[in-house]
């Protein structure tokens, strides 16, 4: 496997613990944020519940933001939710792509090399066919291929 292709596989990797972290975090400050902006949510865990169905835009209308403030905030927890969740759904989905990229790939310079040695073959096989030429002097040299 080329250097680039375990670079590529690891910034990936890299970047979906990222957005999954940046996702832990956005939907902690939400929770947080719930918790302490509306009167009706006692717990961080209730703040927490009302962060995720929000940021997913779920909305199971159990528990809802009833002050301006939580409601805005609520804005603010859809559009960060949205963008972060799906960083997430396309970093996970990069993965099998690549994945499925490398094994065409793969295939691909299989086949390849496959063909060139079959090239190779008939190259040869022509050139001992060919009689050899008297060199007179309107026949240009004949090189012999390096191959």
């Amino acid at each position: 496997m080329s250097r680039s292709k375990v670079n590529r596989r690891h910034l990936m990797r890299r970047g979906l613990w990222y957005s999954l972290a940046l996702c832990v975090i956005i939907l902690l400050l939400g929770g947080v944020g719930f918790w302490a902006l509306e009167p009706q949510i006692d717990t961080l865990q209730d703040g927490l519940w009302l962060a995720f169905t929000t940021a997913a835009t779920v909305g199971y209308g159990d528990t809802v933001p009833k002050t301006h403030v939580g409601r805005a905030f609520a804005v603010i927890v859809v559009l960060l939710g949205l963008a972060v969740l799906s960083l997430v759904t396309a970093s996970l989905a990069a993965l099998f792509v690549e994945r499925d990229v490398e094994a065409d790939e793969r295939q691909i310079e299989v086949d390849l090399l496959r063909e060139i040695r079959a090239l190779r073959h008939q190259i040869n096989a022509i050139e001992r066919r060919i009689e050899p030429v008297e060199p007179d002097a309107t026949t240009p040299p004949i090189e012999k291929n390096p191959l």
